[in-house]
């Protein structure tokens, strides 16, 4: 089964996560099939927080992609910010 999820990037205590589309029998931070954003989770300033590419990410939710409990909300909340600003 493919999935959606996040890979650790990044130094100790200043975490990066690359949003990845992989096997869900690959571990965490091995290859993937296609990277479809990133997630900054402690961004200061002018640093963007996250990016996702929705329409690759539609494109493999339509075929059978389940995301991860962390990138569903993710997902979610960046349509509603699109939505808002666009």
């Amino acid at each position: 089964m493919v999935t959606i999820r996040l890979s650790r990037r990044g130094a100790k205590r200043a975490p990066f996560y690359q949003i990845v589309v992989t096997d869900s029998r690959a571990r965490r931070d091995s290859g993937y099939i296609e990277r479809i954003g990133f997630f900054n989770p402690v961004a200061r300033g002018q640093e963007v927080p996250l990016e996702i590419d929705l329409a690759r990410v539609d494109h493999w939710l339509e075929r059978g992609a389940a995301p991860s409990e962390r990138v569903g909300r993710l997902i979610k909340n960046h349509r509603k910010q699109t939505a808002v600003a666009g």
